[in-house]
């Protein structure tokens, strides 16, 4: 199990930097300042917690001998990411906040950098198995 956390605190503190990147840069580029709604702690906190519970469902599916779920686990995890940015979505913003309607831009895509990080990673933190 040692392993997949590892692999969960690995994935999910590249995907926390890799957020606080695109933060930086969207708001560069746009202009803006959405650090009172989305800040690091908040991005790096959210994409460690992600990939934990990423690595613990393949550490269970590892311990009960059923790697061959790991592909529906994989699924359920890319639904899972497609759902999270219904919040974004739908929150409301204060009224103080400028150009509210720009911050699905800039949430959403983080909503799939721990899955995308963590499924990039995991060829480095599995052995290659052979056909059985």
């Amino acid at each position: 199990m040692k392993k997949f956390l590892i692999h969960g605190v690995t994935a999910g503190v590249l995907a926390g930097i890799a957020g606080i990147v695109y933060q930086k840069a969207y708001e560069g580029a746009m202009l803006l300042d959405f650090s009172a709604i989305i800040n690091p702690g908040s991005i790096v906190g959210a994409s460690i917690f992600g990939c934990i519970l990423m690595a613990i469902g393949y550490g269970l599916l590892e311990r009960f001998k059923k790697t061959n779920l790991k592909g529906w686990l994989n699924v359920l995890i890319a639904v899972l990411s497609f759902l999270s940015i219904l919040g974004p979505l739908s929150m409301s913003l204060p009224l103080e906040v400028e150009f509210p309607e720009m911050l699905p831009g800039l949430a959403i895509p983080m909503h799939f950098f721990p899955a995308m990080i963590f499924f990039g990673l995991n060829p480095f933190f599995t052995k290659p198995r052979l056909h059985e």
